[in-house]
C-alpha cells in the first residue's frame, strides 16, 4: 500500500543551485561546480504529497523540454542574482553575485514549463528570474526603494527561521485563496533584491507593508505563483507557509 501511494505523487523538478567551493587546506585542488538542492527544500515537497526530482543543470533545449514533458509541476528555488544585463542594465555590478549559468538554464525552464501550462511555484531569486523571464526588471537594492509615508523599511535580510515582516496579500488572488486570508500574514525575508517593472502577464498580489513586492502571479496560469521569501524553511512551524507548498502540489497532481 505504502508503495502504491509513493507512485501516486505527482513529479515536481526542483531546479538546482549552482555553487563553487575555493581551494582551502583540506582540499588545495580546485573542484567541479556543485548542483545541489537545500533539504528543507526538498522536505517541504515531499511533506506536500510529491515527489522531488532535482534536475541537471544544462542549457539544451531539447532536455530541458523532456524534463517538463515527465513533470508534473516545477520549482525554481533562490540563490544568487539576476544579472541585470539581462534587461538592458550594464553598469558594473559584483560578478561574485551572480551565477550566469542559472540565469541561462532559468530562463528556458521557466518559458518552458510556462508554455505547456505546468504549475510552478517560484521562491526568492526564483521570483525575480520569473518575472524576468516575462520582461520584467528587477531593483538590486531594495534599500533604496522609497518607503510609504510614515513606514521604513523592514529587515529584508536574513531571518529564515522566524517571520520577519508582515505582507499584505491582495484580495481574490490565487495567493489569497490558498492561504484562505485576503489580508496581513507573517513571512520570512533574505534578499536585498526585489521586482520592479512587472513582466507581460504579471501580477503584483503581494507587498510587504514597507512597500517591497513579494508575491506574484502570472495571468491566464492555473498556477503559477512567485514569492519573496522562503517558505521552505518555515512551512514546519507556519501554517500558512505549508499551505503553499499543499497547493501546489495539489495543482501539480491536477
Amino acid at each position: 500500500m505504502a508503495e502504491a501511494q509513493a507512485f501516486d505523487r505527482p513529479l515536481i523538478l526542483i531546479a538546482p543551485r549552482l555553487t563553487q567551493s575555493p581551494p582551502c587546506l583540506t582540499m588545495p585542488e580546485r573542484l567541479a561546480p556543485e548542483e545541489s538542492s537545500a533539504t528543507v527544500f526538498l522536505d517541504a515537497v515531499l511533506a506536500a504529497g510529491g515527489l522531488p526530482l532535482m534536475m541537471a543543470l544544462t542549457e539544451d533545449d531539447a532536455v530541458i523540454e523532456h524534463y517538463v514533458q515527465m513533470a508534473d509541476g516545477v520549482a525554481i528555488p533562490g540563490g544568487q542574482d539576476v544579472d541585470p544585463a539581462l534587461w538592458g542594465v550594464h553598469e558594473p555590478y559584483d560578478e561574485r553575485l551572480l551565477c550566469p549559468e542559472r540565469d541561462a538554464f532559468e530562463l528556458k525552464l521557466i518559458r518552458a514549463a510556462l508554455s505547456a501550462h505546468k504549475p510552478l511555484f517560484a521562491t526568492c531569486r526564483g521570483m525575480q528570474i520569473l518575472n524576468v523571464a516575462l520582461g520584467g526588471t528587477l531593483c538590486m537594492d531594495v534599500p533604496s526603494l522609497p518607503v510609504p509615508p510614515g513606514k521604513v523599511h523592514w529587515r529584508h535580510l536574513p531571518i529564515l527561521h522566524d517571520p520577519a515582516h508582515p505582507v499584505a496579500v491582495e484580495d481574490g488572488s490565487l495567493l489569497a485563496r490558498i492561504l484562505e486570508w485576503p489580508d496581513e500574514v507573517q513571512v520570512n525575508s533574505s534578499h536585498h533584491c526585489c521586482v520592479e517593472k512587472l513582466g507581460e502577464g504579471v501580477r503584483l498580489t503581494a507587498v510587504a507593508t514597507d512597500g517591497v513586492p513579494e508575491a506574484i502571479e502570472v495571468e491566464g496560469e492555473r498556477f503559477c505563483l512567485g514569492v519573496q521569501w522562503h517558505p521552505e524553511y518555515t512551512w514546519r512551524t507556519l501554517e500558512t507557509d505549508f499551505k503553499l507548498w499543499r497547493a501546489f502540489v495539489k495543482a501539480a497532481r491536477g
